[in-house]
């Protein structure tokens, strides 16, 4: 009887949650409504929108058109806009939005502050919080795959996996991770933010406070390991990732270095001329037809990368050139190479990947890469504001484009699932480093 009593006051206040909502959402309607009606009332305005509403030319925007209905819009928000309006904030909306409608989830605008920001991307220190944060490009979730050790992420009790939900109270999902990182978490040095993290499979809501340190990102890590096997860990692609990575392997070679892991795991990509000296760096000669990387824009046109008698050579199709080719190179590893790699692997990490397997200069190990093949410029606007666009495919030495696909591993060996939310895993428990260990043996 009593839980029967329970169900029909259940009953009862939910028909009265659903009766007040309904009048909530009728009152909303009235509301536009009446205010529609009222400024709908000049009928002259009316016409005007209309007559200029005409239909463009397809692939055109009839500028004429748009300039009269944002006036329109304008004239209401100043009649009727409750709040104060910020103008220097509504005219960027209206860039944003502009870029929004190309349905490019890489593609956005840059006000004065963003790109300001922008530019201290690849410098390869900043003050931070020592966490890596990918983007998925279908959704705009925002999560962490990789925590410093020893960094304030790491301290504060940041974890791999953990979903970016808010940053100082505000949600930041579907927002440009390059202006959430340079806006909302970057700061001064000593400030402190407060990180709020969704967890596990419960999505557990985990309130971080995080202090803002000056963080050396290290692009290139290296260790020898067991039976003179090389192990160098790259991060990212930044300016000098290349030298750091050359210095890295000429270390391991003076140890004795027999064979060689590369970890491009959780690598998100970065400059391209940084992977393309690396390729520069590890590809044999005798393996190669000199091609290692070409681009291909919507004409056709495109960008080329070769290396061929030890030199690195650059060619366009837009009457550029690159001021750091053609240089000299004259090395290669000469040694049994594995490359590791997973979803998170994306970009310039797998331009590097697939001209490995396009070469067969190497064994790849881990599993499907992340399929980012398009190539962002990055074109300012002459007043401090900035757009990055799509701007091309990018391609493998053999061809392959690999976007929204990625590239296949020739060993598939998935990271063991406990593995997956540990800040930090040892060598020795790490499943997919063991595998590409017993692939070079």
């Amino acid at each position: 009887m009593e839980s029967k009593n329970k169900f029909w006051k259940g009953f009862l206040v939910g028909t009265l949650v659903m009766a007040f909502s309904g009048l909530v959402i009728v009152g909303v309607s009235a509301g536009i409504f009446l205010i529609g009606k009222a400024v709908m009332d000049d009928p002259s305005q009316t016409q005007l929108v209309e007559e200029r509403l005409q239909v463009p030319q397809e692939g055109e925007l009839d500028f004429g058109g748009i300039n009269t209905k944002m006036s329109y819009i304008q004239k209401i928000i100043d009649q009727h806009f409750l709040f104060e309006e910020d103008m220097d904030a509504v005219e960027d909306g209206i860039y944003t939005g502009l870029m929004y409608g190309l349905a490019d989830p890489y593609s956005v605008y840059y006000n004065k502050e963003d790109y300001a920001a922008l530019q201290e991307d690849t410098s390869g220190e900043y003050c931070g919080i020592g966490a890596m944060v990918s983007q998925n490009p279908s959704t705009g979730i925002l999560s962490i795959y990789k925590v410093f050790e020893g960094a304030p992420a790491f301290e504060a009790g940041m974890l791999p996996g953990d979903i970016l939900y808010k940053v100082s109270g505000e949600e930041v999902s579907g927002q440009d991770i390059s202006i959430i990182v340079n806006n909302y978490i970057r700061g001064e040095e000593g400030s402190r933010v407060k990180i709020t993290v969704l967890r596990g499979d419960s999505n557990e809501e985990v309130e971080l406070d995080v202090e803002r340190r000056q963080v050396e990102v290290p692009t290139v890590e290296h260790e020898m390991l067991d039976d003179h096997i090389g192990y160098i860990q790259v991060t990212e692609f930044g300016e000098v990732t290349s030298q750091q990575f050359a210095d890295a392997a000429e270390d391991l070679e003076s140890q004795g270095m027999e064979k060689l892991i590369i970890d491009l795991r959780d690598n998100p990509g970065g400059v391209l001329d940084g992977v393309v000296e690396m390729l520069a760096y590890v590809l044999p000669e005798d393996k190669m037809d000199g091609m290692l990387l070409y681009t291909a824009d919507k004409d056709g046109k495109g960008d080329r990368y070769f290396c061929k008698g030890g030199k690195l050579r650059y060619e366009s199709d837009y009457g550029y050139t690159n001021s750091s080719f053609p240089k000299e190179d004259g090395h290669e590893i000469q040694v049994p190479v594995a490359v590791l790699v997973n979803g998170n692997s994306a970009s310039a990490s797998e331009v590097f990947t697939g001209a490995i397997q396009d070469y067969e200069a190497g064994v790849v190990v881990g599993t499907q890469t992340f399929g980012k093949g398009i190539v962002q410029s990055v074109i300012p606007l002459g007043d401090g504001t900035a757009i990055k666009l799509t701007t091309a495919h990018y391609y493998t030495p053999s061809g392959f484009d690999l976007h929204g696909v990625g590239l296949t591993p020739d060993v598939e060996v998935e990271l063991d699932e406990e593995l997956k939310t540990q800040a930090v895993v040892e060598k020795e428990e790490d499943n997919q480093l063991q595998a590409a260990i017993e692939a070079l043996k």
